[in-house]
């Protein structure tokens, strides 16, 4: 228990009994109301845990409870975390780093309210007037396009890529992602009646083609059941393009580029609005000219409509327009425009809009919740990050702030560092007080603060370029540029510059290239890092090899799973408008598997104790196993020859034991392909991740890293990385740059767009882009090796990294 001294104070004082969420072990800990609070420690410590699964949820769920049964019924279910008790709470605001809404018609604008008030600005100013604020809106009826519905773009699809017309349908014809012969989508069309499913569609009637591709919806019973029939095209068109393509699975965007061919509305030029919206402007420019513009540029637009004639009646509305606008310039977004889709958005930058809501608030004494707001800033932006930060603080309001970066940690009234390590290995405190006071502590992060990382003293020489050839995506300015290969190259610039545009939106696609960008990792409660890295494959060959049955059987999600649980593991109890409540089923004790599955073994453990084993165990365990299929391989063909040279009676007994090593030699190549896989995880510095641990448990640099994981078996040449230092700790940097060397090390091409001065001062080449953010920037303002940046001091990244390895040790 926190000590009885502070009892007195406990009026300004958010204090922790015993947290237990996921990893953290009886946590107990008084944090200061408003003041900064900054947590820390390495990825996987604890740390989201604490401040967003426990203080933050619990804030949120007493919240919830104020309101009346009928409203939470309609409101996101909350249970209560794992938590003694939680005293001194205030309502919570949480601004995290999840992606903003994947709808195509969901904008800057529509998701800070900034549309809704230019909107009204233009049904009081604009000439001709057309009256209501909807007429202006394209997602309203009133105002929408009529050829796109508001969409700024129309699409043609290619059918043939639809669907292959040499096979019926009970043949997979359909080549939409999810459209499996035997899944209900594929039903629906096979028992309808419109068509005939075992005919080829090349053999379809006239009617039977466009009943099977444009029929309208209508309701058909199939089975017992009432569904709803529609037309293969629209039915794609409703379930697939209605969706940003940035939010979608890498397969499935990869099926639209194939199918679709977008191309900007030619009714309504892309604007989204119809003809009489668009006709309808102030001073010349129409809210379709007005979203399109850099948001640092339309507020100057903005504050003269105060002083224009007539302007008295809508002094208000522009005043706090002007303001939201204000604040996305403080924040660093000036450079994006109102009409951005916000799926395109980074994690960090979705971030920074939602900050916008709160920024000119009046609330106070409420407490704020940041999940790494630096992420994606430049160190130039992460001054203006801390002073907006300090500023909620200074209202009166509580902030707390899970962070690595060394200058927001800085700025901390208190400390909180978790650790020591992560995953089982953490969820201790292991330091609170001053930032001084941690500076001088052992923690981890202590010893780990003032890390710095020299200019590297011999430069790798490239053995070819990349060559980018006026390039104009976004903001690039006709960039030409030599992307150097065969060498660690880092793109720099701030926030908006121009770096993603140079590297994603330039640089051709082909087989020889692997991206790893920042898009979030998808899964239910199901999935897990086993069953996302295609882990799980192997290790259910390895079993169904050494024991000789199906692999189907272990899988949780298959014939193995437990019938009580249906392989969940627990059992979900929904109770209404009340929060669902989760109890380990009673019938496999939350292994997942039937009693019979977890018989079988495989180097003496089942397959649950390997699903509940760390990544560094599981790959000595499955380095361990690889190497004894290896001898069995052998024996595999001494037991064949044996049983080709014996009699009758010893012939089989030898066959038998061939069988029996050429099972065991079987489950050896699978556990050498699991081990692999655990190989570039370990390389990762996931050693410490559980296989089956739930993926929605992931922090985002765990995600970030699980990817990386992934994408290091495939064959490219040439890997681009984004900013793959989010949610690092500033312990494991220093394997990240050695994971980056042996990537070049072993032939690769490694192009890095990062932030952290030790990625730059570690690459052999650099290409600063700006100088500043939106058209201000989108040219090249350096390119050359780290140790001429920081000479030169020229640029703003060359004049940071100067102060950085000017401090190091």
């Amino acid at each position: 228990m926190p000590d009885s001294r502070h009892a007195a104070d406990s009026h300004d004082l958010i204090r922790v009994f015993g947290a237990r969420e996921n990893n953290l072990k009886d946590v107990s800990l008084d944090i200061p109301k408003r003041r900064l609070t900054v947590f820390t420690g390495v990825s996987g410590s604890g740390k989201t845990s604490l401040v967003f699964g426990t203080i933050a949820a619990e804030s949120q769920r007493l919240i919830n409870e104020t309101y009346t049964a009928f409203v939470q019924s309609f409101m996101p279910s909350l249970g209560r975390p794992d938590v003694d008790a939680l005293t001194g709470l205030t309502p919570a605001i949480i601004v995290d780093q999840e992606r903003m809404g994947a709808n195509s018609r969901s904008t800057v604008g529509t998701a800070t309210d900034a549309n809704a008030m230019l909107r009204i600005l233009f049904s009081r100013l604009a000439e001709p007037r057309l009256g209501a604020s909807m007429r202006y809106g394209f997602n309203s009826a009133e105002g929408m396009c009529p050829r796109c519905e508001g969409l700024g773009e129309v699409n043609d699809i290619d059918v043939d890529e639809l669907v292959d017309r040499s096979l019926s349908l009970e043949q997979g014809a359909i080549r939409v992602p999810g459209y499996t012969p035997d899944g209900w989508y594929v039903r629906i069309f096979t028992e309808s009646g419109f068509v005939d499913g075992a005919k080829r569609v090349a053999d379809f009637s006239a009617q039977e083609l466009v009943d099977f591709l444009h029929r309208p919806a209508e309701k058909v019973k199939i089975g017992n059941t009432n569904m709803t029939y529609e037309g293969l095209v629209p039915k794609v068109q409703r379930t697939l393009l209605s969706k940003d393509r940035e939010s979608m699975q890498p397969h499935i965007r990869a099926f639209v580029d194939r199918a679709v061919t977008f191309t900007s509305c030619p009714e309504c030029g892309g604007t989204r609005l119809n003809a009489a919206a668009l006709g309808s402007t102030i001073e010349g420019l129409s809210i379709a000219d007005c979203t399109a513009m850099q948001i640092s540029d339309l507020v100057p637009f903005i504050r003269g409509l105060g002083t224009s004639s007539g302007a008295a009646s809508v002094a208000p509305i522009v005043e706090t327009l002007a303001e939201t606008l204000d604040s996305f310039v403080e924040i660093g977004l000036g450079y994006l425009s109102l009409d951005r889709r916000t799926g395109t958005l980074s994690g960090g930058e979705a971030q920074r809009v939602k900050m916008v809501r709160h920024l000119g608030s009046s609330l106070t004494d409420v407490t704020y919740v940041f999940d790494e707001p630096t992420v994606g800033l430049h160190p130039h932006d992460i001054q203006r990050m801390n002073g907006l930060l300090l500023s909620l603080r200074d209202k009166g309001n509580t902030v707390l702030v899970v962070e690595h970066k060394p200058e927001t940690i800085a700025i901390a009234d208190h400390v909180v560092d978790l650790g020591p390590r992560a995953g089982t290995n953490g969820g201790e405190i292991c330091f609170t007080g001053t930032v001084a006071e941690l500076r001088a502590s052992d923690s981890l992060t202590g010893r780990h603060l003032e890390d710095r990382t020299r200019l590297k003293g011999m430069p790798r020489v490239a053995r070819e370029v990349l060559s980018i050839q006026d390039a104009t995506t976004h903001n690039l300015q006709n960039v030409s540029v030599d992307v150097p290969l065969g060498v660690l190259t880092v793109i720099t610039g701030v926030a908006g510059s121009g770096k993603s545009s140079l590297i994603h939106g330039s640089i051709p696609r082909g087989a020889n290239l692997v991206s790893v960008d920042q898009t979030a990792i998808r899964g239910s409660r199901r999935s897990n890092p086993a069953t996302y890295t295609g882990l799980l494959d192997p290790i259910r060959t390895a079993f169904a090899k050494a024991n000789g049955v199906k692999p189907a059987l272990f899988s949780a999600n298959s014939t193995g799973a437990c019938p009580t649980c249906n392989g969940a593991g627990v059992i979900y109890t929904d109770l209404a408008m009340m929060a669902g409540v989760a109890t380990v089923c009673e019938e496999c004790g939350g292994a997942r598997f039937q009693a019979q599955v977890l018989e079988y073994r495989l180097g003496g453990q089942n397959i649950a104790e390997v699903l509940a084993m760390p990544v560094a165990e599981a790959e000595r365990f499955f380095a361990a196993a690889g190497a004894g299929g290896e001898g069995a391989h052998a024996g595999a063909g001494a037991g064949a020859g044996a049983g080709a040279g014996a009699g009758a009676a010893g012939a089989g007994a030898a066959a038998g034991a061939g069988a029996r090593a050429a099972s065991a030699a079987g489950a050896g190549s699978a556990a050498a392909a699991a081990h692999a896989i655990l190989t570039r995880m370990l390389d990762t510095g996931l050693g410490y991740l559980s296989l089956g641990q739930p993926l929605t448990t992931l922090s985002g640099g765990e995600r970030q890293r699980l990817k990386l994981a992934i994408h290091m078996a495939d064959r490219g040449g040439i890997y681009v990385l984004d900013e793959p230092t989010s949610g690092l700790h500033l312990a494991d940097v220093e394997q990240l740059l050695r994971l980056l060397d042996r990537l070049v090390d072993s032939g690769k091409s490694v192009i890095v767009i990062e932030h952290h001065q030790a990625v730059m001062a570690h690459a052999d080449w650099i290409i600063d882009i700006g100088p500043g953010a939106g058209h201000d920037g989108g040219r090249v303002v350096f390119e050359g090796t780290p140790a001429d940046l920081v000479a030169a001091r020229s640029t703003l990244t060359g004049i940071h990294l100067a102060d950085y390895v000017a401090t190091a040790r």
